[in-house]
Parts: structure tokens; C-alpha cells; sequence
């Protein structure tokens, strides 16, 4: 009985603190983590790779989420409000999972988001060590910005980060 109430324990505390390092916050530049647009690997929901390159010129935020994630789920609404008050700048929103695509249209099924959502390839690869992650990618394809954790993408700070580096030249 003791082995089954510390297994239900041991459960319950990893569900509470959801995925790992979620709450860390650490804002990084391309500079310091030597990833770009182009060491991401994406496809899309029917398994076509996504070739980066045609956002040349344009600012690419990509979230990197589970459907297991509870942080993940609960900046969902933020970010789908975040796209719309977004939606006339050049600004590519990428929803981006490790699961597999009958997961993700799984969960697309059950919301009601309109959220462009994509596999990644290579979360290793770009050191994803929580989720949610964010990448925020300038015109040039050099990440501006690095955030481990949940946030509230459609509040005033994160809207005024992502169109300051939307203006960069």
C-alpha cells in the first residue's frame, strides 16, 4: 500500500510542476546559443519539410510545446491572441511539437485554435531542455530571442518585444 501512495505521490508532484524548468526565464540571443533559423528542422502536419528559407525578410517566432505540457496548454489562449493583434505584420507564427503528427491533430482536433502547428525535428539539436520554449528569429534568421517557461504572449511587454524585433533592420 505504501509503494502505490508514494507512486500516486510521485505522480501528482510531476504533473503539478508540469514540464521541466518551466518557470526558468532566460531570454538569449543567437550569440550565446549559436542557433539560427536554419539549425531548425521542421514539417508540417502532412510530412512535408518546411524550408525555412522562404521567411527570408521576415521575423519567425516558433514555440516549442507538448501536448502533455500543462504550461505549454495554459499559454495557448495568450499566444492565439498574440497571432491575431499580430496578424498584419510579417511576423511567421510556428507552433512546433516532437510528438507525432496523429498527436498534434489529436489535440488541434479538441481546441479551437488557429495556430499553425508543426513537427520539430530536433529538439536536441537546439538545446529544448523545458517546454514551453520560444524562439524569436529576426529578419536575418539570427535568434533574437530565447525564453524557456510560460508567459502571456498577448500582454503589452510581449507584444512591444516581438514588434521591436520585427522593426530591427
Amino acid at each position: 500500500m505504501r509503494k502505490i501512495f508514494s507512486i500516486v505521490l510521485l505522480f501528482i508532484s510531476l504533473f503539478i510542476t508540469g514540464c521541466k524548468n518551466a518557470d526558468e526565464k532566460h531570454p538569449a540571443s543567437g550569440e550565446s546559443t549559436g542557433i539560427t533559423l536554419d539549425k531548425v528542422k521542421l514539417t508540417g502536419l502532412n510530412g512535408q519539410r518546411i524550408d525555412l528559407s522562404q521567411y527570408n525578410g521576415k521575423t519567425v517566432f516558433v514555440n516549442f510545446w507538448a501536448t502533455w505540457c500543462t504550461p505549454c496548454i495554459g499559454e495557448m489562449p495568450s499566444l492565439q491572441q498574440m497571432t491575431e493583434k499580430l496578424k498584419e505584420k510579417k511576423i511567421v507564427f510556428l507552433f512546433a511539437s516532437d510528438e507525432t503528427t496523429d498527436e498534434i491533430e489529436g489535440f488541434k482536433n479538441t481546441k479551437n485554435y488557429s495556430l499553425d502547428f508543426v513537427r520539430a525535428e530536433n529538439f536536441s539539436d537546439l538545446n529544448i531542455m523545458g517546454l514551453p520554449t520560444t524562439f524569436i528569429f529576426d529578419k536575418n534568421g539570427k535568434l533574437a530571442f530565447s525564453e524557456m517557461g510560460a508567459r502571456e504572449w498577448d500582454s503589452e511587454e510581449s507584444i512591444s518585444l516581438i514588434t521591436k524585433i520585427n522593426n530591427q533592420q
